[in-house]
């Protein structure tokens, strides 16, 4: 069930009207119902793979809260690691390795095909948010953080609330945990306005700027390199910038405003990135769930290793965890590259700081005066956003080669531009008046008429411009 769909919004509203008639228990019960019968919605058979995860990570968290033999709790936490790793390294992993481990033996004459078995493997909707946030989780429990959950109902729900079950925002236990613990009030007038700000928000980023950039997108990058200008090329990057952007913004903020009807604050996954001013603002914007739990979770711990010193361990740091960060996105060259890209990004900009040759604007500088940085980096991420959409690594290779062909403007081109002033123009001049107020639901605040004639655009938009096809939200594949 996508969430910007008639069939999900029917049995939202079967879901609500039940709801909020039940008392707390009634409720969390009714939820991990509503999730088994969500998450089953697109492939039933992986609900008894989800309910294995839950079930020995509970078990392995109330291990920990027992144990206080130092070894045995770093077992179990091995053990924990073992299991869900393994499981996504099998799903998500197991058929690239197996074919780059053929491709090395051909190379040496052996003969090698990836059995079929293999080659059959489905990715289950959401292992890689689930993984994390159940790492996240027992990492806490270890290091004495939280306390273990003791009942199975209370983590299930943890693990599995449905409007973030697929796509995040990756929550923690000490965010999300206290909220299905506390009896939850009826919803209120402005808990209202707020998941409906949300839910617009987020229809109108998926529907109109993300599907109608994929049809951009997937024709630029269908074609073979060497017929695409220069230009085309960037447009392409331009495109698939804002296709990811509306479509994983959009899923998150629609799955804030469901939350939001059902009584929960989910955290905020992106605070509009696109007007960061150099990389390391960028990931302070964007994905904000998966940047603190790659800091708080990898790049910490890995800080407190002594093999190396000084910077060079800052530095080789910076670029192990945007490798995973990378790696976590999928089983693919380009991907792996690409995080590599974005950690050489992060250790430029801090060795041009410390040397005084790179400064941000002041803070409280205007828009106007922040935008030839904004600018700057904005074109960084795009040339990264080549890395992310290529099908391989040759064809990304070939795709930056054309940067040194053809600058020509094609009437292709000056179409595509005039697509995107159209889909994402009205956003960005929406989200820079959010940045000039500091306040993301700076909306919320204005008049009823001003915000009302907002939504009528919106809706106007939504409803005469949507493309011949929906698609599935892209992190779906993650």
């Amino acid at each position: 069930m996508l969430f910007h769909t008639l069939t999900f919004w029917v049995f939202f509203a079967l879901f609500l009207a039940i709801y909020w008639r039940l008392g707390l228990r009634g409720q969390n019960i009714l939820l991990l119902v509503a999730t088994n019968f969500f998450y089953g919605w697109w492939d039933w058979r992986f609900l008894p793979l989800i309910w294995y995860l839950v079930s020995v990570d509970f078990f392995i968290g109330r291990q920990l809260g027992r144990e206080s033999r130092p070894s045995f709790r770093k077992g179990w936490v091995a053990l924990s690691l073992i299991s869900n790793l393994g499981l996504l390294f099998v799903f998500k992993y197991l058929n690239f390795f197996a074919g780059e481990t053929c491709h090395l033996m051909g190379l040496f004459g052996y003969a090698c095909d990836v059995p079929g078995w293999i080659k059959n493997i489905i990715l289950p909707l959401g292992i890689s948010f689930h993984t994390f946030q159940t790492v996240s989780y027992i990492m806490d429990v270890y290091r004495r953080k939280e306390a273990p959950v003791q009942r199975w109902v209370d983590y299930a729900l943890f693990c599995g609330f449905f409007p973030q079950l697929l796509a995040g925002p990756i929550e923690r236990s000490s965010t999300l945990m206290p909220q299905l613990f506390t009896p939850r009030q009826p919803l209120s007038a402005d808990d209202f306005s707020e998941g409906l700000y949300h839910l617009m928000v987020g229809f109108f980023k998926k529907v109109v700027i993300a599907d109608n950039m994929a049809v951009l997108v997937n024709h630029i990058f269908s074609l073979p390199p060497e017929q695409l200008s220069a230009w085309e090329v960037l447009l392409g990057s331009y495109a698939f910038a804002f296709q990811v952007y509306g479509d994983f913004s959009g899923y998150s903020s629609m799955a804030q405003g469901i939350a939001k009807w059902m009584g929960f604050n989910l955290s905020w996954n992106f605070k509009i990135p696109f007007l960061a001013t150099s990389p390391q603002v960028f990931w302070q914007r964007w994905h904000i769930t998966l940047s603190t739990w790659l800091r708080d979770y990898l790049f910490m711990p890995l800080m407190r290793m002594t093999w190396l010193q000084g910077m060079t361990k800052v530095y080789a740091v910076a670029i192990i965890v945007q490798l995973a960060s990378g790696v976590w996105h999928g089983a693919n060259w380009t991907f792996l590259f690409w995080g590599l890209l974005h950690g050489v990004y992060l250790c430029l900009q801090l060795w041009l700081t410390r040397r005084g040759w790179f400064a941000e604007p002041p803070a409280g500088s205007s828009l106007l005066r922040r935008m030839p940085w904004i600018i700057g980096t904005f074109h960084l991420m795009c040339v990264g956003m080549i890395l992310f959409r290529a099908d391989n690594i040759g064809q990304a290779g070939a795709l930056f080669m054309a940067f040194g062909s053809r600058w020509q403007i094609t009437e292709f081109v000056i179409y595509g531009l005039a697509q995107l002033l159209l889909f994402a123009g009205p956003l960005m001049v929406f989200e820079g008046w959010l940045e000039t107020k500091k306040d993301h639901l700076a909306l919320l605040k204005v008049s009823w008429p001003a915000r009302t004639s907002v939504y009528a655009v919106m809706l106007l938009m939504i409803w005469f411009l949507p493309p011949e096809n929906t698609h599935e939200f892209i992190y779906f594949q993650f």
